[in-house]
């Protein structure tokens, strides 16, 4: 049965409740959203192949449902990318329409708010609620959106990142069963499963730390040990960004235990084994409360949502953090397995994670709410597109003003700068099918070649000043500027109309 004749059927079965053999018939599917915290999609082989991370859960999900390739988290006014990346999955707003830090200024400084002020009775669970659901939540403290998660009807939420099975992403797996285990009756479920890592402190478990060669280096004074089990640099990596990314002072990027503000090669490896200790023991728990679903029955009919708030750089192009626009943090994993969902197959998508409220509503046959501005992707899911649109807009104001921007079209993307009160205002221009990984002249031949056995030419690199591509500039730069006054961005950059 296609998605589409799926979600006929569902709205059928709630239009006609009265009539039972029917509504018995055709059960309206569940849900589990799993969010993780700070992973790059190039962290898993689905995205990576050569990527040393065994993550076996998050490959069958791939290999029994659709692998995006093109998901983004549209960007943060704030250097705790997380919090506005949650505030636009629980409420499917674009990111200068969420209620936001900073909106209450006066003065010159003051910029408008376009959230509605009954937003938190129109995200996730408020809206499941009223169509019957129950729903249940389990995730860190902090960093999100605390009106829209208390509408969960349980809530357990605690910030575990460390080593153990109490205080580590066990626990939340731990709280997911034991609701499983303690629900009665029949109605469907939303259930959003939230990890506290693989976010910093990577504290990970014994054994998986043995197994990618890291620890958890403390010692500022002294460089971690090196580990042939450790991954191996990124392709991208860089020992420094070539210009300064903006945002003074920013803890990612200077108070990170184990990393702090070092980015040689020992450092980055080490730190790299610690996140993928976190991610496949995330991969572990996951595998855990799919095989409760199996054993109760509710596996086959249910959709099962795997993303991150955002990617994160750790070392690549000399960054430590997510406060950038490059593919490794700009962009995030999502795979989606479910009822009427090819197995293995995979589509550009080009969706925001603002899209998943409208996406999971189309697949549960209920209407989005009003303030909803995303669009569902379940023509995608479906077969029927292979994306949903053309050109995506991303940002990053969470330090100097105005901060980062970018756009993307097909292969081609802009990056622009216009950081530290005008003192850096760079332009970066990409193709991203002859440059996947945005080498710049920095990643120079013998550590290119090194890293990927092939050494960029010319053509491979930041183009934005190449005048053959000047005219290919001018038309990603109109782009961006159409897109900031589309979506209400406040700010513009020093080469654009202030209007």
């Amino acid at each position: 049965m296609s998605l589409a004749d799926r979600r006929f059927l569902v709205i059928a079965s709630c239009l006609m409740l009265s009539v039972a053999s029917f509504a018995e018939e055709v059960k309206r599917p569940n849900f589990l959203f799993v969010l993780v915290d700070d992973q790059s999609p190039f962290d898993l082989k689905v995205y990576n192949s050569r990527s040393k991370l065994d993550s076996p859960v998050i490959d069958q999900l791939a290999a029994e449902g659709m692998v995006f390739d093109g998901a983004y988290h549209m960007g943060s006014w704030a250097g705790a990318v997380c919090t506005p990346s949650r505030h636009m999955i629980m409420s499917g707003r674009t990111v200068w329409h969420l209620p936001r830090r900073g909106s209450r200024k006066r003065g010159a400084d003051a910029k408008p708010s376009f959230a509605p002020a009954d937003l938190p009775e129109n995200t996730m669970a408020a809206v499941f609620n009223r169509a019957g659901y129950d729903t249940m939540r389990t995730c860190k403290n902090g960093n999100s959106y605390a009106a829209a998660n208390a509408k969960f009807q349980v809530s357990r939420t605690a910030t575990k990142r460390g080593g153990t099975r109490e205080t580590g992403s066990a626990w939340h797996a731990d709280q997911v069963l034991d609701y499983l285990n303690d629900r009665q009756g029949d109605d469907p479920f939303l259930i959003y499963l939230g990890f506290s890592h693989p976010h910093d402190t990577r504290d990970g478990t014994e054994d998986l730390l043995a197994k990618y060669g890291a620890v958890n280096h403390k010692d500022r004074k002294t460089l971690p040990p090196e580990n042939a089990r450790q991954p191996e640099l990124p392709v991208n990596y860089l020992p420094a960004h070539p210009f300064h990314h903006g945002h003074p002072g920013l803890r990612d990027e200077v108070s990170v235990s184990g990393v702090w503000e070092r980015r040689d090669p020992q450092t980055i490896r080490n730190e790299l084994g610690r996140e993928f200790a976190c991610d496949e023991n995330i991969d572990r728990q996951i595998g855990r409360v799919l095989k409760r679903l199996d054993s109760l029955g509710e596996l086959d009919n249910t959709y099962v949502i795997y993303t991150a708030d955002h990617g994160m750089a750790i070392g690549r192009h000399g960054l430590q953090g997510k406060q950038n626009l490059y593919q490794h943090t700009w962009r995030v994993p999502l795979i989606v397995k479910g009822p009427g969902i090819s197995s293995g197959s995979r589509a550009t998508g080009n969706v925001y994670l603002l899209d998943v409220l409208s996406t999971l509503c189309d697949l549960a046959g209920i209407e989005p709410p009003v303030t909803n501005e995303g669009h569902s992707f379940e023509p995608v899911l479906e077969g029927e597109r292979d994306a949903i649109r053309e050109v995506l807009y991303g940002v990053y104001c969470g330090g100097t003003k105005p901060g980062i921007r970018c756009v993307k079209k097909g292969d081609w993307k802009l990056i622009k700068y216009d950081v530290m009160d005008g003192a850096v205002q760079k332009t970066q221009l990409f193709n991203l099918r002859e440059n996947p990984h945005e080498f710049l002249s920095q990643h120079h031949a013998p550590v290119v070649n090194s890293l990927t056995g092939s050494v960029p030419g010319s053509h491979q690199l930041n183009l934005a000043d190449d005048p053959k591509y000047s005219a290919k500039r001018k038309e990603m730069e109109a782009l961006l500027l159409s897109e900031q006054r589309r979506l209400d961005d406040p700010y513009r950059l020093w080469d654009q109309p202030q209007n």
